[in-house]
C-alpha cells in the first residue's frame, strides 16, 4: 500500500495536513490540567453558593486563588479555541469562510481571556 507522504513527511510525524501532531498534544494536554482546575473551580462555586458577592470578591482577593481561576479561564478558552477549530476546519469547505471564522474566534479568545484576566488582577489587587 503506497502512502502519499513523503519519507520527510513520515520521519517528521506530520500527515497530509502538515500539521503533525501538535494540535493533538495540545488538546490533550489543556484538557490534562483542566481536570484538577475543572474539580476546584466546581468545589470553589458550591462553598461560594448563596453567599455575597464581597465574600466572592474576598475569595478572589487571595493570590492563589486568582492564579488557579486565571489558569481555569486561560486553559478552558484555550481548550475551548482548539476544539472550535477543529469544527471550523471539519464542516466549513468555504476558504474565505474559513478565514473569517478562525480569525473571529481566536479575537473572540483573545479579547475574552484578556478581559478575564484583568478582571482577575484588579480583584485581587484591590
Amino acid at each position: 500500500m503506497n502512502s502519499a507522504e513523503t519519507p520527510l513527511h513520515k520521519v517528521r510525524g506530520m500527515g497530509s495536513s502538515h500539521s503533525g501532531t501538535g494540535h493533538f498534544w495540545h488538546e490533550r494536554v489543556t484538557s490534562v490540567a483542566l481536570i484538577p482546575l475543572s474539580l476546584w473551580f466546581g468545589y470553589v462555586m458550591l462553598g461560594l453558593a448563596g453567599t455575597s458577592e464581597v465574600t466572592a470578591l474576598q475569595f478572589l482577593a487571595h493570590p492563589w486563588n486568582a492564579i488557579l481561576m486565571g489558569g481555569f479561564v486561560a486553559f478552558s478558552l484555550w481548550h475551548a479555541y482548539l476544539g472550535l477549530q477543529v469544527v471550523v476546519d471539519d464542516y466549513i469547505h468555504t476558504p474565505g469562510t474559513k478565514i473569517f471564522l478562525m480569525l473571529a474566534i481566536r479575537f473572540s479568545v483573545i479579547a475574552i481571556t484578556a478581559t478575564c484576566i484583568f478582571a482577575i488582577v484588579r480583584i485581587a489587587a484591590l
